[in-house]
This record gives C-alpha cells, sequence and structure tokens, in this order.
C-alpha cells in the first residue's frame, strides 16, 4: 500500500450501516433536536400577554427541519461534479436575486432582505452564502496553477467577492458579507495563496471593513455600544445587556428548560439572533458548551472529508468541503461572539438552531454537500 493510501485510510471518516459519516450524522441530529426544542420554548409565550402557550413557531420550525432534511437527502446523493458544472449559474442566479431586492424586496426593520414568493419569505442573502463556496471551490480547482499569481489567481475572485458585497451592503447585510469573505479567505489560504499575498489580503480586508463600519452611522453606533453597552442599557446597548443578563442568570447549569425570564419580552429575537442566550440562561454554560461542541465537531469531520477527498486528487470535493464546514462554523462563532459580548451585534442566525426557514434550508443543503463529499469520496476510495 502506498503512503498516500494509508494516510487516506487513517483520515477516512467512520461510517455506519447507512453510508455516512457517524459522527456527522450525530452532530447534525444534535444540533436539529437542540434548535427544534429551544425555538420552543422561546417562543411559548410570545405573542401573548397573558402568556398563552404558543405553538405556531415550533410547527413552522419543524416544518423548515423536515423540508431542510428532504434537501439534505436530495443533495447528499448529486455527484459533486453537479455543482462544479453549474457554479457559475447558480452566482449568476443569486446576484439577481440580491439585485432584484432593490426593486421588490420586502423591507424589514429597516433591512430590505426578504423576497416573497406565494405568501414565503426567501432571504437571498442565506443562499448567497453558500453559492459564494460552491463557486470558490471551483475557482481554486480551475486556478490552482496560478493561485500564486496575485492578477490571475487572486484579484479575479475579488472582484466576483466586491460584487456580492456591493450587493449585500445595499440591503444593508454587512453580517452575510464578513461571513463570506471569511469562509472563502480560509479557503484561499488552504488553496495554497501565498503568505505574503495572505497578508496582503488580510490588510486591504481589515481596512474595507474599517471603512464600512466607520461610513455607516448604526453599524459605529453598534461598534459603540460594544464598548460598553451599560452606558446606554435602554436604547443603543439594549440587545446586548439583555443577552448578558440571561447568560448570567444561567450560571452553570442553568434556570431549567423553559424556565427563562429574559425571552419574555426583555431580550430582543430570542428565537433567532440571541437563542443562545436563552440557551445560556436555560441551561447555562453546560448548554453553551454543548453548541460549542457541536460547532467543533462539525468542523473536525469537515476537515477530516476534506483531507481524504484531497489525498485521492479529487481537489474540488476538498475544496468544497472546507468551505462548507468555515462557511457554518464561522457564522456559528460570531452569533455565539455576539451573545456573549465578546463580538459587536450582528443580525447572523445561530446555524441549525435559530428559527428561519431560510436559513433552516440552507444549511441542510451545505450539510448535504458534506455528506455528498464524504460518501463519493468513501465510494472511489472503495474501487481502488
Amino acid at each position: 500500500m502506498s503512503a498516500a493510501s494509508l494516510q487516506a485510510t487513517r483520515t477516512q471518516p467512520q461510517s455506519n450501516s447507512i453510508g455516512v459519516d457517524s459522527t456527522l450524522l450525530g452532530v447534525f441530529i444534535g444540533l436539529l433536536m437542540l434548535g427544534l426544542i429551544m425555538v420552543f420554548s422561546s417562543t411559548v409565550s410570545m405573542g401573548s400577554r397573558e402568556l398563552i402557550i404558543n405553538t405556531s413557531h415550533f410547527w413552522r420550525q419543524l416544518l423548515h427541519m423536515v423540508v431542510g432534511v428532504g434537501i439534505t437527502v436530495v443533495v447528499a446523493t448529486i455527484p459533486v461534479w453537479v455543482w462544479q458544472r453549474s457554479s457559475v449559474v447558480l452566482l449568476v442566479l443569486t446576484l439577481l436575486s440580491l439585485a432584484m431586492l432593490l426593486i421588490v424586496g420586502v423591507e424589514v426593520n429597516g433591512s430590505q432582505r426578504w423576497l416573497s414568493i406565494g405568501g414565503f419569505r426567501l432571504q437571498p442573502a442565506e443562499f448567497a452564502k453558500l453559492a459564494m463556496v460552491i463557486y470558490a471551490a471551483s475557482y481554486l480547482t480551475r486556478k490552482q496553477a496560478q493561485i500564486q499569481q496575485f492578477t490571475q489567481g487572486i484579484l479575479n475572485i475579488g472582484m466576483v467577492l466586491a460584487l456580492l458585497g456591493f450587493l449585500l451592503l445595499l440591503q444593508p447585510d454587512f453580517g452575510s458579507f464578513f461571513v463570506i469573505t471569511a469562509a472563502v479567505g480560509l479557503m484561499m489560504f488552504l488553496g495554497g495563496i501565498r503568505i505574503s499575498h495572505t497578508l496582503l489580503c488580510l490588510s486591504l480586508a481589515a481596512l474595507v471593513m474599517f471603512f464600512l463600519v466607520g461610513m455607516s452611522e448604526y453599524r459605529m453606533a453598534r461598534v459603540m455600544s460594544f464598548r460598553n453597552p451599560w452606558a446606554d442599557p435602554f436604547d443603543t446597548g439594549f440587545q446586548l445587556t439583555q443577552a448578558l443578563i440571561a447568560v448570567g442568570r444561567g450560571e452553570i447549569f442553568g434556570v431549567g428548560l423553559g424556565a427563562s425570564i429574559q425571552k419574555l419580552y426583555y431580550l430582543p429575537h430570542a428565537n433567532n439572533d440571541f437563542i443562545l442566550a436563552v440557551i445560556g440562561e436555560e441551561l447555562g454554560l453546560l448548554g453553551i458548551l454543548l453548541v460549542i461542541s457541536l460547532f467543533a465537531l462539525l468542523l473536525h469531520r469537515a476537515l477530516v472529508i476534506a483531507r481524504a477527498a484531497e489525498l485521492i486528487g479529487r481537489i474540488y470535493a476538498a475544496r468544497l468541503a472546507q468551505g462548507v464546514g468555515f462557511l457554518l462554523v464561522f457564522q456559528a462563532v460570531i452569533n455565539i461572539g455576539v451573545n456573549l459580548g465578546v463580538l459587536p451585534t450582528k443580525g447572523l442566525t445561530l446555524p441549525f438552531i435559530s428559527y428561519g426557514g431560510s436559513s433552516m434550508l440552507v444549511c441542510c443543503a451545505a450539510m448535504g454537500l458534506l455528506f455528498a463529499v464524504d460518501r463519493q469520496t468513501r465510494m472511489r476510495e472503495g474501487l481502488k
């Protein structure tokens, strides 16, 4: 057996009787179940000052989850090369959908981020995240020989990223642009760009982010409230102070499932952006550590799957698995950081756990891509 084959065997994800990575499947189920429970807990009293039990959000989230799992199964069965060949088309469709928001988008809380189709609201920015990862994986595979050349390898994808970011910032949606930029940047780093180019790109990205924050009054207000949320706890610092109160009340073991007080009209977006604060209050530090552990395992399995694919020469599959892992986990890291007060407030959901249809469907599709890379890598290895 060759050294490469031996290493591939060592890094090959362990599968079960249904042919999927057992650990990744467990993480997927764990995140979905935890999310469903916490959506019910955080919305059970929503919409009624008399605290009458409300289950509408639970049933809608259950529907999102069922449809999402169906998407995961379908995506997992599609050959990976299909996504590689359709990457440009998917990106163009995504850019068009983002442009449509400027004309027919639905405005909510000052942001024009939703398209209303047949009574359902879709958030194109969620689909843009995955479409950009699929495109970046294809680009890095095609430009593998030129990736160390700045103009040939980096500048072109930088222009695409800038166009996508421009459309996102018009909504405005700074958080999604930040997540996409970070995920693509990490993909490029693992794809082999030079250290000097990496440092240059990081410097340029930092300058752009600094400029975008400085030119926006509401972004600057978020940064200032992040530095000292208690200076204005009833206005600009309200969300963060309420989240910190929730986490503080939970201590180590939590106050008990369903016993959160902050979710009762104190903590804004308790079922969405700040659902981790409810987890911290009801399940305590142990609940937060559980969430962190699940996402850490997800990233680990994604990188193991990517490594196994790369060792047998499936470069696109490897870049795709890396990108999906970075995308899901980096968004989770930002959401967790916001809830714990270590990052400025962003309008980003916690993947698989926060309430929301578009986020759930895209996250499940992303997980389907990981399962597809894993399954097809093992099938290819089995033929050798």
